[in-house]
């Protein structure tokens, strides 16, 4: 009866071999959030770079000044697009 108890564990139990292709499904959908957390982070680390105050970017600092308060020079055009939804319409 044990024989038997045991066997059925390892095949259905919580790490068994029905599990094992869960546990392998769960782990490459971890795994492609972490790849794209990390391409998100190296994103943010590399946009905080380019604001250092010791060698800031020109150019990220005027569209961050432009974008935060709504400034822009006497020279300049402003457009307005509507956001347009995912379908395309």
């Amino acid at each position: 009866m044990l024989l038997l108890l045991l066997t059925g564990l390892a095949i259905a139990g919580p790490s068994g071999l029905l599990a094992w292709g869960e546990n392998e499904r769960l782990l490459d959908q971890h795994q492609a959030r972490i790849a794209q957390l990390t391409d998100e982070r190296n994103a943010l680390r590399n946009r905080v770079d380019l604001v250092h105050p010791n060698h800031a970017d020109p150019d990220l600092v005027g569209e961050e000044l432009r974008r935060n308060f709504n400034v822009v020079h006497p020279d300049e055009v402003v457009l307005i697009l509507e956001p347009q939804n995912e379908q395309g319409e």
